[in-house]
């Protein structure tokens, strides 16, 4: 609609013009013969209202153009038919392996590699699945990546200063270093497979069955990775990093703090509270506004029990209008992720950190399916795959307790 208002207004203008040299035109009817003769002046007007006549017949047919137009997007379920061609013309290939005009003009983006994008409307379905099923999707900064990487310039490290007297020797002070970080998209790929007796069946959603498989065997793997990830041929997850328990001024570069328990595997017997206390203070006040919790569900269940020094749980449920129960742990959101490590000796088993600045992950634009009717005969596969990656982007953003 900003489109067609902007259109409009230049067409509102260039009327103002043409009934603005209409008047010109009148104005020179009564002063021509003072310097022009008739016949001269006769042309000239000629010309000039020929010249608006034609504007006139363009802006006719522009505005009625324009009204069409909204009128068409105003339509109740006017973009509703575009998707259902796109979805039939995407069944169609599911199926049978036909390639319509409206699924090729799909894979435009898919270069030599084959193989089609997936819907629009399937596509959301399955990113909506994702960030039910990875907490660290849903606090962790999200970039859609256009190339093979993203870059991140970090600096570390503070700018030195000196006071001086009047007549005293300036020295040479300290210059922060800078580093960058770079963030790989890798590859992650799903090829379930379906008997080509179900595909001729009218009856069976494929869409619907694509969506529930791929989405299942995305989300598991994504959320694992953004965890406890390689970084080879697959994102790098928080836990991988170097950790130091020195603070965020004196620790090494790319790695992260912890606090120990104090006790190997277990919460301390007498104060086990205090660890959690003092993890979140060790996060500077800028992070603390933004930080959440995330450990494994039985993590969370020891967690619950805890007091403070009143008698008070550490950990508060609230149950919000729409059903969703929120965890707080002094006042920041806890989430259960299954990919924590579960208590044991050394383990790093609790995160709190603001990980919208901590962790960035970037992931394509584009989702693609390749259908594979011949190398599992009578079986059709389909190949789905997509770009993700992940990393740490800054490391005092995100802190870690290990039991030990």
């Amino acid at each position: 609609m900003a489109d067609i208002d902007e259109v409009k207004s230049l067409f509102e203008a260039t009327q103002q013009v043409a009934h603005a040299a209409k008047q010109k035109a009148e104005e020179l009817e009564g002063k021509s013969a003072d310097y022009l003769d008739k016949a001269t002046m006769d042309n000239i007007k000629a010309d000039l209202a020929g010249k608006i006549s034609e504007q006139d017949a363009a802006q006719i047919a522009l505005k009625s153009r324009l009204d069409e137009i909204e009128t068409k997007l105003n339509r109740p379920n006017a973009a509703g038919k575009d998707k259902t061609q796109e979805s039939k013309a995407f069944g169609d290939y599911m199926r049978k392996g036909i390639e319509a005009d409206e699924l090729k003009a799909m894979s435009t983006t898919t270069g030599d590699s084959g193989g089609f994008l997936i819907p629009d409307q399937l596509r959301e379905g399955i990113q909506a699945r994702l960030r039910r099923s990875s907490p660290v999707r849903q606090v962790a900064s999200v970039v859609t990546l256009e190339g093979m990487s993203y870059n991140v310039l970090t600096e570390r490290g503070d700018a030195g200063y000196e006071w001086a007297g009047e007549k005293s020797t300036r020295n040479e002070t300290d210059t922060p270093t800078i580093n960058r970080i770079s963030i790989t998209a890798h590859e992650l790929s799903a090829m379930p497979k379906v008997s080509q007796r179900m595909l001729d069946d009218v009856g069976f959603d494929l869409e619907g069955w694509l969506q529930a498989r791929v989405e299942d065997r995305f989300g598991r793997a994504e959320a694992t990775a953004f965890v406890a990830g390689s970084g080879i041929d697959k994102p790098k997850g928080f836990l991988t990093y170097s950790t130091a328990t020195t603070d965020d001024a004196t620790r090494a570069a790319e790695s992260l703090q912890y606090r120990g328990t104090g006790t190997s595997g277990a919460f301390d017997a007498t104060a086990p509270a205090d660890v959690l206390v003092k993890t979140f203070y060790d996060l500077q006040g800028a992070y603390q506004s933004n930080a959440s919790w995330m450990m494994k569900n039985a993590t969370m269940a020891d967690v619950a029990v805890m007091k403070d020094g009143d008698g008070t749980y550490l950990m508060r449920e609230i149950l919000n209008g729409d059903g969703t129960l929120v965890r707080t742990i002094m006042g920041r959101q806890a989430y259960v992720a299954d990919d924590m490590p579960t208590v044991a000796a050394n383990s790093l088993s609790i995160a709190v950190g603001d990980f919208a600045a901590g962790y960035t992950i970037v992931e394509g634009t584009s989702m693609t399916v390749l259908r594979d009717p011949f190398t599992a005969k009578p079986h059709v596969l389909f190949y789905v795959t997509k770009r993700v990656g992940g990393g740490v982007t800054d490391f005092d953003a995100i802190k870690l307790i290990k039991f030990a």
